[in-house]
Parts: structure tokens; sequence; C-alpha cells
């Protein structure tokens, strides 16, 4: 339709600038985005493992066998 403006998504905006950078400035932000990705999963463990550790000590952790975790598991909407 004339004058209508197409919306681009944040990805596609990202993919088109860096397509203006450099083979090897691309290669570098690949390196630094994969280091951010490590450093987020390893927070995103040390949060769930300090929630863990919480839970033991305030009495609520749940304690079964592999059998009842399946029974959990799939009891879960």
């Amino acid at each position: 339709m004339e004058g209508e403006q197409t919306q681009t998504s944040p990805l596609q905006r990202a993919l088109d600038v860096v397509e203006e950078l450099s083979m090897e400035e691309q290669e570098t932000l690949v390196e630094v985005i994969e280091r951010r990705l490590v450093e987020w999963r390893r927070a995103e463990i040390a949060r769930n493992a300090a929630a863990t550790l919480q839970a033991v000590r305030d009495g609520s952790a749940r304690y079964g066998s592999v059998e009842d975790l399946k029974r959990d598991l799939a009891s879960e909407p």
C-alpha cells in the first residue's frame, strides 16, 4: 500500500546493522555475544542454586524418587 511503512522487528534491524560491519567486526561481535550468553547462563545457574539452597534451609524443598518427580511433572498443567 502506498505510503504505508512496514514495521521491522528489532532482530531484523540488528541484523541489518551487523551486515554493515566488516567481517572482523562481525567475528568480534559473535565472540562478545557468546561470552555474554555464557555469563548469563552462569548467573542463572547461580540464582537457581541459591534458591534451591534456601528451599533446603527453610524446609520447603521437596524430596522423592525419580518416579515421584515423573508423577509430579506429568500432573502439572
